[in-house]
């Protein structure tokens, strides 16, 4: 493993001898306790948080079938270069800046400062754990030691939650005039907020853990469920974008990908099949979710080889939707397809308003190689929706507490959370005057669209017989997580909901990861790093079937 050292902690000296007598001269140049800010410090922690959930996420996503990943096999996907990035940003940016932050914020008071350091280190070492499985943790941020060891992913689990044990302290411990953070870029120096996140943090610690301890986890969640002091609509735990393209580039990365040029990421077939045809009417969140430069498939194989293509063997057999979602325009990739890229990127779905800061769809049909259009990139990264507390409460529901009526309860409402939740963003938006004067041309009422929604899935969960309704909430939190690929995939391999997902295109696509690899940086420079066999090994929560059989 690259030696994990933050340079902050090393101040240089300078050593010589003159008559006899050794001095030890402090660099000037170098940053030291005394001279670190501890605004800057979170400051950096909290950017460079946005930056790893983005790489964490965007893997999440391409294996959750919300977008094409490029490849024809998962081992090509997601090889041991593939997370390079966000390993390091983890460990030699926000862990050790957090480790740096920790003493001088203790000293000054700092104690709101500890509090979001420590709620983004649990999330760190979450989303670690829950990617890779076992991981250095005790002796990874020790300057004096190369070659730290791996941890078990039960023991990091443990620090991550004490870590939030530590940050509802933090937010609740008396404090002096001043020395609340200059920036709080999620919650605007709001600590009710905070501790709600905490909180619901925890639900989503327990609710991982319930297939190694089921009855702990039920009483756990009723626990939290029974104080009420989860996320709420409102106090959404999201990073919100700006719309300065340069120096820095303040936008969502999705939207700097496909409106400076066109083209970008190529959007799930399958995704927005479920979004627009499956259920037989549109999710009132389709025209939010995505844009289309066409309103009417392409002809030309030129363009999409897969029109003269037939379908592979394993979607014929299960009658999966292949190459076009339907026929109005919807233009993505199906799972794992390779192709390169054709000339597409003027025609092709792309990232629409929610969450990227693009454009509503409206029909318009035009070109977006043009960085005005839409919300011009102010968008956001949806980690923690108050909508989703209501998908893990209905899971908990179900699965822990043998409730499906309370299950459904839970469930609606998160649909609706949710949609509210995309339908306002929108309306406070840039392009909330072409979504009104869209609708009223349309005569098109959102209210009603909404509601008559939250009808067919009450009506299609009752329908469902008993082992059959976990799918149907899997499906409607996995439609709702669109740009959140950490949860999705939480879900995923914690649930194997939603089921039947699309295959890839090769009839053997390889072992699906339930974790990943661990990167180069790691594994070259760390004599004490043992790589693992192969994409399979699961995550200590993952108690499910082993194989790809219980994850399609």
């Amino acid at each position: 493993m690259k030696r994990i050292i933050y340079s902050l902690l090393a101040a240089s000296t300078l050593c010589f001898a003159t008559s006899c007598e050794l001095d030890l001269l402090e660099n000037p140049n170098a940053v030291t306790a005394s001279t670190a800010s501890p605004d800057f410090l979170l400051n950096s922690i909290q950017l460079d948080y946005k930056d790893f959930y983005n790489d964490v996420s965007n893997d999440g996503m391409q294996l959750t079938r919300m977008i094409n990943q490029g490849s024809a096999q998962y081992e090509s996907s997601y090889t041991v270069s593939s997370t390079n990035i966000y390993w390091s940003n983890s460990y030699a940016n926000i862990l050790a800046d957090i480790k740096f932050l920790e003493p001088l914020a203790e000293e000054a008071n700092y104690q709101r400062h500890l509090g979001i350091a420590k709620t983004i280190k649990a999330l760190v070492l979450f989303h670690l754990v829950d990617s890779y499985g076992d991981v250095p943790f005790v002796e990874a941020l020790d300057p004096l030691n190369y070659f730290p060891k791996v941890d078990s992913g039960a023991s990091v689990y443990e620090e991550a939650f004490k870590a939030l044990n530590e940050a509802s302290v933090h937010f609740t411990a008396t404090t002096l005039s001043g020395t609340t953070p200059l920036n709080d870029y999620f919650y605007a120096r709001n600590y009710t907020k905070w501790i709600r996140l905490v909180n619901t943090m925890k639900l989503r610690y327990y609710l991982n853990l319930k297939l190694v301890d089921p009855a702990g986890s039920k009483t756990a969640i009723n626990a939290l469920v029974a104080e009420g002091n989860l996320l709420k609509e409102g106090d959404d735990f999201a990073f919100k974008f700006g719309t300065n393209s340069a120096d820095p580039d303040a936008r969502h990365p999705g939207y700097a990908g496909s409106y400076t040029s066109g083209g970008g990421t190529y959007h799930s077939t399958f995704y927005m099949w479920h979004m627009t045809e499956a259920k037989g009417f549109d999710d009132p969140r389709s025209r939010f979710y995505w844009y289309r430069q066409v309103t009417a498939n392409p002809k030309d194989p030129a363009l999409i080889e897969c029109l003269t293509i037939i379908a592979p063997p394993q979607y014929l057999v299960r009658n999966f939707v292949y190459c076009l979602p339907g026929d109005r325009g919807y233009w993505g990739r199906d799972h794992l397809d390779p192709d390169g890229v054709p000339p597409d990127g003027l025609l092709r779905t792309v990232w629409g308003l929610y969450p990227a800061g693009g454009r509503f769809d409206n029909d318009s049909a035009t070109p977006v190689n043009n960085p005005t259009l839409g919300a011009q990139g102010a968008g956001l990264f949806p980690i923690m929706l108050s909508s989703y507390v209501d998908f893990m409460l209905a899971e908990a529901a179900l699965t822990l507490n043998d409730d499906p009526a309370m299950a459904k309860t839970y469930m609606l409402s998160g649909i609706r959370k949710h949609m509210n939740y995309v339908i306002n963003f929108g309306n406070s938006s840039q392009e909330s005057g072409t979504i009104a004067t869209f609708l009223k041309d349309q005569s098109i009422e959102l209210d009603k669209e909404v509601n008559d929604y939250v009808a067919y899935v009450d009506a299609e969960y009752d329908m469902m017989p008993a082992g059959k309704k976990m799918y149907v909430i899997g499906r409607e939190y996995w439609l709702s997580l669109f740009g959140n690929g950490v949860e999705a995939l939480n879900l995923y391999k914690r649930t194997g909901q939603p089921a039947g997902m699309q295959p890839g295109l090769e009839p053997e696509a390889g072992l699906f990861p339930r974790t990943f690899l661990y990167p180069n940086n790691y594994m070259v420079t760390n004599i004490n790093a043992v790589q693992k066999p192969n994409l399979s090994v699961q995550v200590f929560w993952d108690k499910n079937p082993a194989g790809n059989d219980w994850i399609y």
